[in-house]
């Protein structure tokens, strides 16, 4: 806490900062508002997934800025998909060839805006892509890790297509992905494996490996199996469950709502808190991860929306049996972070 607290949050306030003044120079009107709406109300992403770079203070100008810009990608680009003026699933689809691209040194830009009206945003989005790529080679062990960071961000684009069309569309095209995907995950429900792939987390575990020169690929490929499905899955279904309510009222997807009872949903949460634990166990540094797995729980149960939700209170006692440590990140971030955001 104390390298976050002098580290990382004041980096991560100057990168949002530059960016912010980007894009109040976007010339489009929409997709400047859509870029500022998502930088306000999505801050805490970046704050949440720049903590890995204190895994590695070492690289934290390279790691800080290359989290803050792809989460920074992908916050603009969820705004863009459901609350802009497209439902188009090939228009979602070019503008998340972005984070493709972003992840991937080398690769050629295209205008990523070519099937939606709006289209001038003074090239706000090429310079994302841009700082990332530039980041990625900066990595020495970035070869080692690059193609499970393309099948995250890959399958992370499937979801942001498929959660945002036309809500009739929206369940169908999710089960029939699920179809082409369940072999592997058996221990998984189709809801439990769109969750898993909707999380950054793997991505930026993946690139604090890759400033590890000495990096071996079975390392990366034991990070990519601990965080995927596990605790990226764990992570969205946490951010899920404290949104039932508002989701329900709005009639947005949510994916806690396909359990067939809350008893189900409880049992299934438990079984990913417990699969996110031991993932977390079994890597090297097992404590830098079981703290972000600890973090993750105490996070989210502790956000105001509990209160108002008698099932969530249940589930969320539930959740904090068993460790002490997520009482006390509980305890810490009731009295101390929320305060302060």
């Amino acid at each position: 806490m104390v390298r976050v607290y002098k580290y990382i949050l004041p980096d991560v306030k100057t990168e949002l900062g530059a960016w912010r003044r980007r894009a109040e120079a976007i010339p489009d009107p929409e997709l400047r508002r859509q870029a500022l709406d998502s930088m306000t109300a999505k801050e805490f992403h970046c704050q949440g997934g720049a903590v890995y770079a204190a895994a590695n203070l070492e690289s934290r100008r390279v790691l800080i800025p290359f989290i803050v810009a792809l989460q920074t990608i992908s916050d603009y680009l969820d705004n863009l998909c459901d609350r802009s003026t497209s439902l188009d699933p090939d228009d979602f689809r070019l503008l998340h060839r972005s984070m493709l691209d972003a992840v991937t040194p080398g690769a050629s830009l295209c205008n990523y805006y070519a099937l939606r009206n709006e289209q001038d945003d003074g090239g706000y989005l090429h310079a994302l892509v841009r700082r990332c790529q530039s980041c990625a080679e900066a990595l020495p062990s970035y070869g080692q890790v690059k193609e499970g960071v393309r099948r995250l961000v890959s399958l992370y684009g499937d979801l942001q297509v498929y959660k945002h069309i036309a809500r009739d569309q929206r369940e169908p095209k999710l089960l029939a992905w699920w179809e082409r995907h369940s072999a592997d995950y058996p221990e998984l429900k189709w809801n439990e494996f769109a969750a898993a792939t909707g999380s950054t987390l793997g991505m930026f575990m993946l690139f604090v490996a890759a400033s590890d020169e000495t990096l071996r690929p079975e390392e990366g490929e034991a990070i990519m199996r601990s965080y995927f499905p596990a605790i990226n899955g764990l992570h969205i279904l946490l951010d899920y469950l404290i949104d039932q309510a508002e989701d329900e009222v709005g009639g947005d997807l949510n994916f806690c709502s396909y359990y067939d009872s809350q008893e189900e949903l409880e049992e299934r949460l438990q079984r990913m808190v417990r699969s996110a634990r031991k993932s977390a166990d079994e890597l090297p540094f097992s404590r830098f991860h079981r703290m972000i797995v600890e973090g993750l729980v105490a996070l989210y149960l502790s956000d105001p929306k509990v209160r108002g939700q008698q099932n969530v209170r249940r589930a969320a006692r539930l959740l904090m049996k068993g460790s002490p440590w997520t009482r006390v990140f509980f305890w810490f971030n009731s009295h101390f972070i929320r305060k302060a955001m």
